[in-house]
């Protein structure tokens, strides 16, 4: 099994820096692997009490049925994950507010490609570290895959999200997140975050709520931000997608970018 490895940030003890609220209603935030997931679980954390934060795992499919309690009505949590669509998903979060985070297709394949190359993820890809392929090559897996090894693009984005559209999640796009987050001063900002608390049962925005988001948004505390993963190996994939691997990207998951807003 993969290993992946991380350093710990102290944004439980950070949240007792703020006053909160008891969450009513169980939240989710799921999103595709590499799109945000640590920034927009590490901001919300900042708004609910740490006792109704499910850190007893990072919820997946293969575990979702030792993991109900998280989504639990009576006993309410907030609680993130890579959740594929599935029937046993859609009946547990029938109940629950649900994000679904994505971002766009482009960067992902420059972000997965990162993280395989980091020593931050240790698994069945260490032969493809230390130049033993050009990033070409590997941008290219990222985007079609590696037989019995890694999934390609277009079943990641199918079940992680497009699958869950149309029903009633909030698809949150990375961009849009980070975005608001550079401007908090901003009376956009202050809508978005109002919206998006809304949207997660959280109630109002708190008068404090531009240095949670500080906080939670610190890329320090973020074990897989870019700039903290592990080794050098991530650092030859490029700030920008290639112009082939762009028309690789429409080739293998067209109209994946359109459906998501991203055209």
């Amino acid at each position: 099994m993969p290993k992946i490895v991380v350093k710990g940030d102290n944004l439980n003890a950070l949240n007792s820096n703020f006053a909160q609220s008891p969450l009513l209603e169980p939240v989710f935030l799921n999103s595709v692997p590499k799109c945000g997931t640590h920034l927009i679980r590490n901001i919300i954390r900042m708004f609910v009490p740490v006792d109704q934060q499910y850190h007893a795992a990072f919820i997946q499919h293969a575990i979702l049925r030792q993991h109900q309690a998280a989504f639990s009505q009576a006993m309410p949590h907030l609680s993130w994950g890579h959740l594929l669509y599935s029937d046993d998903a859609a009946i547990v979060l029938k109940h629950v507010h649900h994000i679904v985070q994505v971002r766009d297709p482009y960067t992902w394949v420059l972000a997965r490609a990162r993280f395989f190359l980091s020593d931050t993820f240790q698994g069945a890809l260490e032969h493809l570290k230390g130049g033993n392929v050009s990033v070409e090559e590997v941008l290219n897996m990222m985007i079609f895959g590696i037989h019995n090894k890694a999934p390609n693009m277009y079943e990641i984005y199918t079940h992680n999200a497009v699958s869950w559209l149309g029903t009633k999640i909030r698809l949150l796009r990375m961009e849009e997140l980070l975005s608001h987050v550079r401007q908090l001063d901003t009376p956009e900002a202050e809508q978005f975050f109002s919206t998006l608390l809304q949207d997660c049962g959280i109630g109002e925005l708190p008068d404090d709520w531009r240095e949670r988001v500080r906080v939670g948004a610190d890329r320090q505390q973020s074990g897989t931000a870019r700039e903290n993963l592990a080794g050098s190996g991530a650092d030859d994939v490029p700030d920008e997608l290639p112009d082939m691997q762009k028309r690789l990207v429409d080739y293998a998951v067209p109209g994946l970018r359109a459906i998501l807003g991203y055209e």
